[in-house]
């Protein structure tokens, strides 16, 4: 991934990746991953990212990867999206974040609940030179 794609500031210091593979098999599914601490954090998401902030997704935490699985394709495995992220917000409950990947920055809040995560578009987004 070169520097421009994965937002390196203007010292040189990368901003902490992400990627979204798309899955085929065993079930047709996304895998969220972010970049933190030296992993990838990695959350399934059976129907995908939500594509408006009325349709929030379950995302179901799975363990850590390596960062190496940032590029990692295979014949059941593709990247459908790649770029940086950051963080907004954070507490025990929930992580406000924006991606910043190939079709501009999405703004969305990762949301534990009792029964496990949600990750939810949020109504506000942020401008596409952002």
């Amino acid at each position: 991934m070169s520097d421009a794609e994965n937002g390196a500031g203007a010292v040189g210091a990368p901003r902490p990746a992400f990627v979204l593979h798309e899955h085929l098999k065993p079930r047709h599914h996304f895998d969220l991953r972010l970049e933190e601490d030296g992993v990838l954090r990695s959350w399934a998401l059976p129907r995908g990212l939500p594509s408006a902030s009325s349709a929030d997704r379950l995302a179901v935490q799975v363990p850590d990867h390596d960062l190496d699985h940032l590029a990692y394709e295979d014949a059941d495995k593709t990247v459908a999206d790649t770029g940086w992220w950051e963080e907004h917000d954070r507490t025990e409950h929930r992580i406000l974040l924006t991606l910043h990947g190939r079709l501009g920055p999405r703004r969305y809040a990762l949301i534990r609940t009792a029964r496990g995560w949600l990750l939810h578009l949020t109504k506000e987004q942020p401008g596409p030179g952002t």
